[in-house]
């Protein structure tokens, strides 16, 4: 076995339980091994840490599986892990009914034979990478479909295992699972000396698949949607915004497919307007709201929001609730100062269109524009615009994205999303 040594005063990072070691932080390397091996894990003094494996053309060197040195990572070792990220799903994402919703509640094929307290989970991220302790590796369920998404190279070869296993754990509740699609397209793989990979893993199937999120149904098209199809992690912040929208004016900006625009459609929104750069998108969404039928309220257009919502308040447009939910602005911490300049200006831009007493959503997606620094920078929007917030309430990603909690502070890769729902407040 491969065993990588550890500089001394380093390891911080998996020292507080975090799950990479990058390559600065290394001393030796002794043994043979390629690119993508299961290597041990010492601390400077042979302290035995764990294992991962190791890859030299990323610069987080070693991805942490497991803290067990003597633990073999075979297809035993697989199964707990999978077995372990199904249950976490089922236990948490069960949905307390109140008397009479049970017949209400519609069944999804994606439930099996789960009863209809389970109606979150059938469609849900079910692998998580690091939280899940299966680094690089992304699956998320839509419906009976799997979307899988790997970023890192030693998990290639075990993939295709991770998915058997993952659908015969399904199996047992009576999910069963009609096809499976990769979306390892993102450029991510490059850096990990990987190709971009894109198709079925087994028989082609419709790749066109119905969804319900919230009481919203969905098309998702998991070949060609963002990401693996769809953003299920603002699961819930998009239930939230429906207790403040009823019989309100609403701007929802990079709306994407219309999740939070159709959200506010159902939950009784006079008129909402959705803004998204992408043409495709805007026709997804429009789809959307003729399925759900609101497309009399749920109107969307094609437009680049940052130049868009100047023209709206020079027009005078003033709405009840204004969401922003933008594209990560940086995907490394080099680039951070740039970002927060643009969510200063987006949040400005978007306060500026906010009737006094109405409300504004804003949040980031990215891990490195931390809470505190979104905190920051919204206060600096609202000082510019000469405007004051109260805080309703503060949210992150949905629990089927479960945030692992390190010694010291949250492990950062599996905490990126924030999510502030304000009133803009008018002293009387």
């Amino acid at each position: 076995m491969t065993v990588v040594t550890l500089k001394k005063g380093e390891g911080r990072t998996i020292k507080a339980g975090g799950a990479w070691v990058f390559d600065n932080e290394i001393d030796t390397i002794t043994g043979t091994f390629k690119n993508g091996d299961i290597v041990t894990v010492h601390d400077f003094d042979g302290y035995p840490m764990g294992k991962g494996f190791i890859n030299q053309n990323s610069k987080i060197r070693v991805r942490m599986l497991t803290r067990k040195p003597d633990q073999e990572i075979d297809e035993a070792f697989l199964t707990l892990r999978v077995r372990a990220a199904w249950e976490y799903r089922k236990n948490t994402m069960r949905k307390a009914l109140v008397p009479g919703e049970k017949a209400l509640t519609e069944h999804r094929p994606g439930m099996g034979k789960l009863g209809p307290e389970y109606i979150d989970i059938s469609s849900c991220r079910v692998i998580f990478g690091e939280a899940d302790f299966l680094p690089g590796l992304t699956v998320d369920k839509y419906e009976d479909v799997l979307v899988v998404e790997c970023l890192a190279l030693g998990m290639e070869p075990l993939k295709e295992t991770i998915v058997s296993l993952l659908k015969e754990e399904m199996a047992k509740d009576g999910i069963t699972i009609r096809g499976v699609y990769e979306r390892s397209d993102a450029r991510e793989r490059i850096k990990e000396g990987l190709p971009k990979v894109k198709g079925f893993i087994g028989e082609a199937f419709d790749t066109n698949v119905e969804i319900v999120e919230n009481g919203v149904h969905y098309l998702v098209d998991v070949v060609n949607g963002q990401k693996t199809g769809f953003f299920l992690d603002q699961k819930y912040n998009r239930l939230a915004m429906q207790r403040i929208c009823k019989d309100k004016r609403v701007l929802d900006c990079f709306t994407h497919m219309g999740t939070f625009a159709l959200n506010a459609g159902i939950a009784g929104a006079s008129e909402v307007t959705g803004l998204d750069i992408s043409e495709y998108a805007v026709e997804q969404a429009t789809e959307n709201a003729k399925r759900n039928h609101l497309e009399d309220t749920v109107k969307f257009r094609c437009a680049n929001v940052l130049d868009e919502l100047p023209k709206l308040a020079a027009a005078g447009e003033q709405y009840d609730v204004v969401i922003l939910d933008p594209p990560a602005f940086t995907k490394s911490r080099e680039a951070t100062k740039n970002a927060i300049k643009g969510y200063r200006e987006i949040n400005m831009k978007g306060l500026k269109l906010v009737k006094d007493g109405g409300y504004l959503a804003t949040c980031s997606c990215s891990h490195f524009m931390t809470q505190e620094l979104l905190e920051k920078t919204v206060k600096e929007a609202a000082k510019a615009t000469h405007k004051r917030l109260r805080q309703i309430e503060f949210r992150t990603q949905g629990w089927d994205h479960p945030i692992l909690w390190a010694n010291t502070s949250n492990v950062p890769e599996s905490y990126y999303l924030k999510f502030f729902i304000f009133q803009v407040v008018e002293e009387k």
